[in-house]
């Protein structure tokens, strides 16, 4: 799924450098995720790293953008062609495991 920015952030821009898919922007009122770029950092970390810096946890999981990991290391794959990512990429779905 998509990480989605709720209402509690405070646009101090700190989420927009963290992202490995260049997916957060300034909107009109707060930062925004392209959801066609999030792949909830999976290749790149093992969390959001959008999450990570927030100060206000207003990066969340977008409940209506549910995806597993082979589509979003997929997409990571079509965003970062000459990166090898190879088998064993970083993701919150083997984090701990």
């Amino acid at each position: 799924m998509a990480t989605l920015i709720v209402d509690d952030c405070i646009n101090c821009g700190a989420c927009e450098p963290a992202c490995p898919n260049q997916a957060i922007k300034a909107g009109e009122a707060m930062f925004v995720i392209d959801p066609r770029r999030c792949t909830e950092c999976v290749g790149f970390y093992e969390r959001e790293q959008c999450a990570s810096v927030c100060p206000t946890d207003a990066c969340l999981p977008d409940p209506d953008r549910v995806e597993e990991e082979p589509v979003l290391i997929g997409r990571a794959r079509r965003l970062h062609p000459k990166k090898d990512f190879g088998v064993q990429f970083p993701s919150r779905f083997r984090a701990g495991s």
